[in-house]
């Protein structure tokens, strides 16, 4: 069945702890078999983390039953849609400030601080604007 999924038996296992898939009974042989059921269950779990839901949230999709099946996924996907607009606002901001500090950088002259080295030497201090962070941020605007 991992190989199925093309997981580890561990993963397995480990979805079986969580309560994700049924363990079957390990019969004399000690082999655990699996039908068609399970598998495809394991399947729509890893098709889910690649869509970015947690285990949690997995579970509960898990469960949804019945007429209001739809709209329960719906708000579950909404919600990921959400969180995953926020990460990528994110990133859009990390991406923002690694470019000033290509920027700095690349303007440093010799013997100069290092600016990605004086920022990330600075931990405590809450994300440390560049001197000329907006300067680079406009000229990359207009490019």
């Amino acid at each position: 069945m991992a190989a199925s999924a093309d997981v580890h038996v561990e993963t397995v296992r480990y979805y079986q702890r969580r309560g994700l898939l049924p363990e079957p009974p390990r019969p004399q042989g000690g082999v655990r078999h699996y039908g068609p059921a399970e598998v495809a269950r394991l399947q729509f779990i890893r098709r889910a983390q690649t869509m970015g839901f947690t285990l949690d949230e997995i579970a509960g999709l898990l469960e949804v039953q019945g007429k209001r099946a739809c709209e329960q996924t719906r708000l579950l996907t909404e919600r990921k849609l959400a969180d995953v607009r926020l990460r990528l606002a994110k990133l859009r901001q990390l991406e923002g400030e690694l470019l000033d500090l290509i920027t700095e950088c690349s303007q440093a002259t010799a013997g100069d601080c290092c600016p990605t080295l004086d920022l990330l030497g600075h931990a405590g201090d809450q994300r440390r604007s560049l001197p000329s962070s907006k300067a680079a941020r406009q000229k990359r605007e207009r490019q």
